[in-house]
């Protein structure tokens, strides 16, 4: 498997960078081998679905963090389970957690956004989990296209744990306005459900139109990242993309 390229900054100012989405199950399975799963991949970004909500969650997902050489930047239980971690290359401009609508009888959703730089180059990130119901995931879809327009940066990129194939109404009308990155540049692996039988894709990365995708996958055969590490720490595969984000 040709290795993603490393961070890294460039002559014109544009950042090549890691970012990895990750459901990781409210840290209920190996905690170890999920930081060392999230490590090996050396991310700038980590868009967490399904982060600790409950008692102590700061300090589970800080636990987590720091195990895997990472800080808290947004979200957690404030976004009903999406956050998103970073290494200290990215400078934070602001943070805003979203909840959204809430249907009686579903599990409330949210979503993690952020406005960052990696020197240059501006960036709005989204982390997101959308609904298990189709027809309030398609509403959910929309407003992640509303929340992405409405950050007020040019380069954005959204992630996370879509709970929809690709072939699916809300999944297609994301990729219709942003890149799907797997699609774009397809490297490593495509199905990230479940670990030990991969069979689906409902975990993606998706990026507006200018930032340059140069691979996205799961990660399978990337160096250091153990295919039993992979089983033992959630339900979920990562995704793992290196993007060129131009600069602003």
């Amino acid at each position: 498997m040709t290795p993603l390229p490393n961070s890294h900054t460039e002559p014109d100012g544009s950042a090549v960078i890691r970012v990895l989405s990750y459901n990781i199950r409210s840290m209920r399975d190996d905690t170890t081998a999920l930081a060392r799963v999230i490590t090996a991949c050396t991310p700038d970004l980590v868009l967490v679905q399904e982060a600790p909500r409950f008692f102590r969650w700061r300090k589970k997902l800080a636990r987590l963090a720091a195990a895997s050489g990472q800080v808290i930047l947004s979200g957690g239980a404030t976004a009903a389970g999406p956050a998103i971690l970073c290494t200290l290359r990215a400078t934070v401009e602001r943070t805003e957690d979203v909840l959204l609508p809430l249907t009686p009888g579903h599990h409330r959703r949210g979503f993690s956004t952020a406005v960052i730089r990696f020197g240059a180059a501006r960036l709005g990130v989204l982390s997101c989990h959308l609904s298990l119901h189709q027809d309030e995931r398609y509403e959910q879809g929309g407003m992640l296209l509303d929340r992405v327009a409405g950050m007020g940066v040019e380069h954005v990129v959204a992630g996370g744990d879509l709970n929809e194939r690709p072939g699916g109404r809300t999944f297609h009308r994301i990729a219709d306005a942003l890149q799907d990155c797997w699609t774009t540049a397809p490297w490593g692996s495509e199905h990230t459900s479940t670990p030990t039988d991969p069979h689906q894709r409902i975990d993606a990365i998706f990026a507006t139109k200018d930032i340059e995708v140069l691979g996205c996958g799961v990660p399978l055969g990337h160096p250091g990242v153990a295919e039993a590490d992979l089983k033992r720490a959630t339900d979920h595969l990562p995704v793992l993309a290196a993007l060129r984000v131009p600069a602003t």
